[in-house]
């Protein structure tokens, strides 16, 4: 029997690859505005222990930056690697760390959504995303994209500061007419309805200085789970992974029959062959004597 074996080699290669911008200043404070994005999935996947793009907070003062990092991990390990990231910072404290927000969801038998959602001491946020990457890299999981945005703040607290006190100087001069002896109802109707609008844009002013402020205060971080096996192509849902595992299948299919045919006809063929051994043991010719023996 001539028996064939094909073997059909797989490869991929990647590359890893990142982006970023360059800085930006303002009038009175040193400001970057950012956005960082990974490379795709495919070009993530074959860089075992890489590290995303990260912004040191000293880097660029005055910004307030927003982290995003989407992840890759088989199904059974999502949910150690969620609880893995959320112990981490909760290890680091309330006042340095604090999860906002958090979801599972089982989407089929075959795939898993989860989310993670952070808020942490600006100046931890860099070292936390390494570590979350790390964490999902053990776990057999991969990084498939990371953003990082930021929000020049310190330019929004110089505009709100000057805005003020432009608002404020305004706020005077009405304050100043009202207090004109002589004036009609109409005309002091009219500063009245000027001095409560210039306070409410007062007022105003100031909630976007404290909301800047506190941008800058705190990094919002968020951790995106989906399912799905290390390399690409090779997941649940991939034709690749479907045609390979068909081959196997049928490989070992055809294996198994083979060994139960064997198993089966061995025994006749072993009978057949005693069979013939012994006919031809009797039939065999008895030597003749020759004459005057």
């Amino acid at each position: 029997m001539r028996r064939s074996f094909v073997l059909v080699p797989i490869a991929l290669i990647v590359a890893l690859a990142a982006c970023s911008k360059s800085p930006e200043r303002s009038k009175d404070v040193q400001t970057l505005d950012v956005r960082e994005e990974a490379a795709p999935a495919a070009d993530r996947a074959a860089a075992p222990g890489m590290v995303a793009p990260g912004i040191s907070v000293s880097s660029a003062p005055g910004v307030a930056f927003n982290y995003r990092y989407a992840f890759r991990v088989p199904n059974a390990k999502i949910a150690a690697v969620q609880e893995e990231h959320a112990q981490a910072c909760e290890k680091l404290g309330l006042d340095r760390c604090r999860i906002t927000g958090m979801r599972y969801r089982l989407v089929s038998n075959d795939e898993v959504s989860a989310m993670l959602a952070f808020k942490l001491d600006p100046t931890l946020a860099r070292d936390f995303g390494k570590q979350g990457i790390a964490a999902v890299t053990k776990a057999e999981g991969m990084l498939v994209d990371s953003e990082i945005t930021g929000t020049d703040a310190g330019a929004v607290i110089d505009d709100a500061n000057r805005a003020s006190a432009g608002l404020r100087d305004e706020l005077a001069k009405v304050e100043e007419q009202l207090k004109r002896p002589g004036l009609s109802a109409s005309e002091r109707t009219e500063l009245q309805s000027q001095a409560a609008s210039l306070r409410e844009q007062i007022r105003s002013a100031s909630a976007t200085r404290t909301d800047a402020r506190a941008s800058l205060a705190t990094t919002p971080m968020v951790f995106d789970y989906g399912s799905g096996d290390l390399i690409p192509g090779f997941d649940g849902a991939s034709p690749i992974r479907e045609a390979f595992s068909t081959s196997i299948s049928t490989f070992l299919s055809m294996l198994g029959f083979a060994i139960i045919a064997i198993g089966a006809l061995l025994p006749w063929a072993l009978l057949g062959g005693l069979g013939v051994w012994v006919y031809r043991k009797l039939r065999k010719p008895k030597p003749v004597s020759e004459p005057g023996a």
